[in-house]
């Protein structure tokens, strides 16, 4: 008989049971063609595909909880009442074939490539071709800590089991959290602390209406001799663990311009080094492709989830493929029985 591996145990945080440990993790699609953010076909299409696949855990996208937080005009959006009817019916999608629900909450900050005006910490550009943001006033912070709690309180009425709080790749959260785009020296910059406290207000906002699964993703390492490394991070980890956050989503890079040397499990060094310096739960992502990788990670105690990218795109039935080179146990669709074994 095929032997039940760690991959495909069930992991539940908060009274929700995720049926194995694989993730979904979000990837933006640019597929909301009328500029209005709101849930189209390709949306309903594509996450249903993945959760027939039997992804324990599905993450939605970025999903802007403004409309200059959008990271393009063609992201999903959660700034108004008028997206809760799309997004509920993603969610009953994907539940109805036996996925829990996730949804990233964001804003790009000195990323977003829209017209008109952009928000960051610091009047700073990414790169020489992109737009100068304006420093956001501390009314500015004040509002968009109110777009996050409202943003969540949406995610529950349309029936999102899992909150994610988007925190890396040089988006708003990171852009507060790194010395490399945060020069402000009022109560939001100048020290970790100071720098942390915009993503902490963000939590406890978030936590005035959610009571459920509470995840951040970090960017663990800046790539850069003056940006944060993951012994950084596992002490903001600590103190997202005392705000209740229940799971760190490890990624890494992205805050500023950087050559990353990418190599199969090059970020799983990171979890390791923050779920074991702040005793908290992690989630390892980036390249990893194969079973037999997922499976170590778990078994070596370096992750508690498997986030999966780009293996999804190329694989809506990833976790089949894996059970397959595992020799592990994973129940099919009924619809799909007949051909599952083959």
């Amino acid at each position: 008989m095929p032997t039940r591996v760690k991959l495909f145990t069930p992991y539940t945080v908060k009274g929700v049971t995720m049926k194995n440990r694989i993730v979904m993790a979000p990837m933006c699609m640019y597929s909301c063609h009328n500029e209005d953010g709101k849930v189209e076909n390709w949306h309903r299409a594509h996450y249903t595909a993945r959760a027939v696949g039997q992804a324990g855990l599905i993450i939605t996208e970025a999903t802007a909880v403004t409309p200059q937080g959008r990271i393009s005009p063609q992201d999903l959006g959660i700034w108004s009442d008028d997206h809760i009817e799309g997004l509920k019916e993603l969610t009953g999608l994907m539940k109805e074939h036996g996925a829990v629900t996730g949804i990233q909450l964001a804003h790009a900050g000195r990323k977003a490539v829209l017209e008109g005006e952009i928000l960051a910490p610091s009047a700073i550009a990414f790169d020489e071709e992109s737009k100068t943001p304006k420093e956001m006033t501390v009314t500015d912070i004040e509002e968009t800590v109110e777009a996050f709690r409202k943003g969540a309180e949406r995610a529950k009425k349309a029936g999102f089991e899992v909150i994610e709080l988007h925190g890396a790749h040089g988006y708003l959260i990171n852009e507060f959290l790194s010395p490399l785009t945060n020069k402000r020296t009022d109560e939001y910059g100048g020290t970790a602390e100071k720098r942390y406290r915009f993503l902490s207000e963000v939590i406890e906002a978030v936590k005035t209406v959610w009571d459920g699964p509470l995840f951040v993703r970090v960017s663990a390492f800046d790539y850069n001799e003056e940006g944060l490394k993951a012994e950084d991070y596992a002490v903001m980890a600590g103190w997202m663990k005392k705000q209740g956050v229940d799971l760190i989503d490890v990624s890494s890079g992205a805050v500023v311009p950087a050559q990353i040397n990418a190599y199969p499990g090059y970020q799983v060094k990171f979890s390791e080094t923050i779920k074991h310096g702040a005793d908290i739960a992690t989630g390892a992502v980036g390249l990893i492709t194969t079973g037999i990788q997922a499976e170590e990670i778990l078994q070596n105690d370096r992750a508690d989830l498997i986030f999966i990218a780009r293996a999804f795109l190329r694989d809506p039935y990833w976790p089949r493929t894996v059970a397959k080179e595992l020799r592990a146990e994973l129940e099919p669709p009924k619809q799909y029985g007949r051909g599952w074994l083959y």
